[in-house]
């Protein structure tokens, strides 16, 4: 669900940030469209969501389904995708920002967006949803397809991937690069790791309810718990999310996580400071910290507080990360 400086009406809305700019810009390529409905696990779950429920949708007004809002100049294409398949007398598109069209019903029956970014929060999309979910959508029994998202991160051996990306700056050709390894460390890595370099336990960190959850709850600071599985050591920890349509029938579930099939999202990797060296049986306890950046609230403030815990307690170490995702 995105989003034209000009309202359904014409009238001109609020002017757009050199960022948001280039946040919108980027969806009007074909490639990343291909990308996203290439991507089975996506595809697929929102197909199952929506095709073997029928009976929920039946004459039901649908937000970003029947009627799309999106911003981007691919809404062109999909009012002739629409009219090619002979359901321009059904589905309405509207060219706009959520926050500034005028849709043609007071109120919405369901609402459905896939508005997950990387880290399910890069970006912000979530923001626009929730805001139509306050305007649009019925009191009484309004649903929103999908409406559940939970964070999980975990401990993983990544020595050599680490040396060569972060280790790389201790000796670049000669010479100590090392103000680049300080910056290199606060930058997450959007990549697919391998289930066998998962040393601990996932722990979840945060589950959001699109029906009761706000904005404010998308700036938090939450601990985790994540045992270890095994005798290994830790360069980084690993995060993902899991999707729920749970207003289904049978509800459907996707996980973008290293234990299941690829989604175009992968993981997120977050490198520390230190190399844990730990034991089966031991615990790596946190605290994980996110927020929109103050200047471009598209990026994350994202911080990891991370502490190692023996058995007998005796010994422990205490760190604390900043990260920036932009």
């Amino acid at each position: 669900m995105a989003t034209t400086t000009a309202n359904a009406n014409g009238s001109k809305g609020a002017e757009l940030s050199h960022s948001e700019v280039h946040y919108f810009n980027s969806y009007n390529h074909h490639g990343i469209h291909e990308e996203m409905l290439k991507d089975e696990v996506r595809t697929r779950s929102y197909r199952d969501a929506i095709y073997n429920n029928k009976h929920i949708f039946k004459d039901k007004v649908v937000l970003d389904h029947v009627i799309g809002v999106d911003m981007s100049t691919i809404i062109v294409k999909a009012k002739e995708i629409v009219e090619v398949n002979g359901m321009s007398d059904k589905i309405t598109l509207l060219q706009g920002k959520m926050e500034e069209v005028e849709l043609p019903f007071q109120e919405v029956d369901i609402i459905i967006s896939e508005w997950m970014g990387y880290f399910l929060l890069y970006e912000s999309m979530l923001d626009t949803v929730l805001w139509a979910r306050d305007r649009y959508l019925r009191k009484d029994n309004g649903l929103i397809f999908p409406d559940k998202a939970t964070i999980f991160v975990a401990g993983i051996e990544d020595g050599e991937y680490k040396e060569d990306k972060i280790g790389f700056w201790d000796n670049v050709y000669g010479f100590n690069y090392a103000p680049l390894k300080a910056t290199a460390l606060t930058e997450p890595l959007v990549d697919t790791v391998e289930l066998k370099a998962v040393v601990t336990d996932p722990a979840a960190v945060i589950t959001l309810d699109l029906y009761t959850c706000t904005t404010a709850d998308l700036a938090f600071s939450l601990p985790f718990n994540m045992p270890i599985r095994r005798t290994d050591y830790i360069h980084a920890l690993v995060a993902w999310f899991d999707i729920e349509f749970s207003a289904c029938h049978k509800p459907v579930r996707f996980s973008t996580g290293p234990h299941t099939k690829y989604t175009h999202w992968k993981q997120t990797v977050f490198y520390l400071k230190d190399v844990l060296t730990v034991e089966a049986g031991e615990n790596v306890r946190g605290v994980l910290g996110c927020r929109p950046n103050g200047e471009n609230r598209r990026d994350l403030d994202i911080s990891i507080e991370y502490e190692l815990e023996t058995e007998d307690m005796g010994r422990q170490l205490r760190n604390v990360c900043e990260y920036k995702m932009c």
